[in-house]
């Protein structure tokens, strides 16, 4: 980078000059401007932009990104980064994607079912009474319905799986 030599050299008690002062800050404005390796302020345009390198001693302007976006590496892109919208693994997705492993729902009623897409309101709601012990229900392997009883404890359904 290039050093910026003062044309005037100010001690204490020296008078100054008001075009002595001028062109000191004419230098410092032509040095700022010219000289490769400082940033211009011009470069940026919005709030948020960001001045990223786009190769060894280049540098550019990532206009400000979309809300709820973040920043991201990508080797694609010639800045190098680009904002995208976040992903997190951890989280199943709003449609489709499988559960493995062990997983835990917590709440009364914490599985609502809709069905097909009929445009009814109905939902089946699978609700839990607070456990006083750990309990285990099994669900066979094998094919049929599910014998359901009622509040009093009357079977509905005796279909048997087959």
């Amino acid at each position: 980078m290039a050093t910026l030599g003062p044309l005037n050299d100010f001690n204490a008690g020296t008078t100054i000059v008001a075009a002595d002062m001028n062109q000191n800050f004419t230098d410092i404005e032509t040095f700022v401007n010219t000289t490769p390796g400082v940033v211009q302020k011009d470069i940026v345009d919005a709030k948020g932009d960001l001045i990223v390198a786009t190769s060894a001693d280049a540098v550019s302007r990532l206009a400000v990104g979309t809300n709820n976006h973040v920043l991201t590496a990508d080797s694609g892109e010639a800045t190098g980064v680009k904002w995208a919208t976040p992903s997190d693994s951890t989280k199943m997705p709003l449609a489709g994607g499988t559960f493995t492993g062990a997983v835990t729902f917590q709440g009364a009623s914490p599985i609502l079912l809709t069905g097909a897409s009929t445009g009814n309101s109905y939902e089946i709601t699978l609700t839990v009474t607070d456990p006083t012990a750990d309990r285990t229900i099994t669900v066979p392997n094998n094919s049929g319905t599910m014998a359901l009883i009622d509040e009093a404890g009357n079977v509905i359904s005796t279909q048997v799986f087959s």
